[in-house]
């Protein structure tokens, strides 16, 4: 069986049985995804939009367990000025999202942000638990060359995966929704959510509502994926934040306007829907490679 491997490689068995180890009882999860714009080159203004719409979420009836963040929320895509911008070690990301996470009991998965490491710049996600300790770091492994990603970042060498309250959980970010490897290598390695923050933009609405409703059933996992709103360099971003169940199901669903969508989920449905249809115990690995 192959098990929780904090992202590093492990050998992959011939035939894996995920049921055993995962929830099997009702688990219910809230979310709150803060579908926001961004102001291009402007982190400080940007730091204050998620501030204030973190307040807003954790006031909402059912308070949230977990809030997502969209895709290079702290710059947006300034990357002609991204060394300049990018935040240093993160510092100034972490600082505001562990402290919110800690005084409010809540986990974050804080979307990306452009982050500046010696003299390379990442787009890296940082999460927090609900002690506002940070357990995620990943950087995003496939650049967008379309926006010129690949000129101005290096990409990450490692998988995201993490915990959420115990429970092992992806993230990936935007363009890693089309390299379906990815995602069930996350999947074999025990992970019953995925979340992706993205800057999503038009005209690819349909691939992207596609991709991730595919991502979810064919790993029979909890797709989170929180998109941005707005317009930047002429290009517009249309949001519809999604929450899709391991059956393909959109329990939620954003429009094309800044707003928090909020969902519940239940963990129990990953182990149901992997015993109903076990395409982990019937995978051939042998005739893949």
């Amino acid at each position: 069986m192959l098990l929780y491997h904090k992202g590093k490689l492990s050998p992959e068995p011939e035939r894996v049985s995920l049921v055993e180890t995962i929830h099997t009882n009702e688990q219910k999860i809230r979310l709150a995804l803060l579908q926001m714009d961004i102001a291009i080159g402007e982190p400080a203004t940007n730091a204050r939009k998620v501030e204030e719409m973190l307040s807003r979420a954790i006031q909402a009836e059912k308070k949230p367990d977990i809030i997502v963040l969209p895709e290079m929320w702290n710059t947006g895509y300034a990357l002609d000025r991204i060394h300049e911008l990018a935040d240093p070690d993160g510092k100034q990301t972490a600082e505001l999202l562990s402290e919110f996470a800690r005084k409010h009991g809540v986990q974050i998965v804080g979307g990306s942000i452009a982050e500046r490491i010696g003299d390379k710049v990442k787009n890296t996600i940082y999460g927090f638990d609900r002690n506002g300790v940070n357990h995620l770091s990943y950087s995003k492994i496939h650049l967008f060359r379309l926006m010129d990603e690949h000129l101005a970042l290096t990409p990450g060498e490692s998988r995201g995966m993490f915990d959420i309250d115990g429970i092992p959980a992806g993230a990936i970010i935007c363009y890693d929704i089309r390299f379906p490897e990815l995602t069930r290598r996350l999947a074999l390695e025990g992970a019953q959510m995925l979340f992706v923050p993205a800057e999503w933009p038009h005209p690819r609405l349909h691939h992207w509502r596609t991709l991730l409703m595919a991502r979810a059933i064919e790993n029979q996992m909890i797709v989170v994926a929180c998109n941005r709103v707005g317009e930047s360099k002429g290009t517009s971003f249309f949001g519809h934040s999604m929450v899709i169940d391991p059956w393909g199901n959109v329990l939620a669903e954003g429009g094309e306007e800044e707003e928090i969508v909020y969902a519940e989920v239940d963990l129990g449905e990953v182990a149901q829907v992997r015993r109903t249809i076990p395409v982990f115990e019937d995978r051939r690995p042998g005739l893949y490679d």
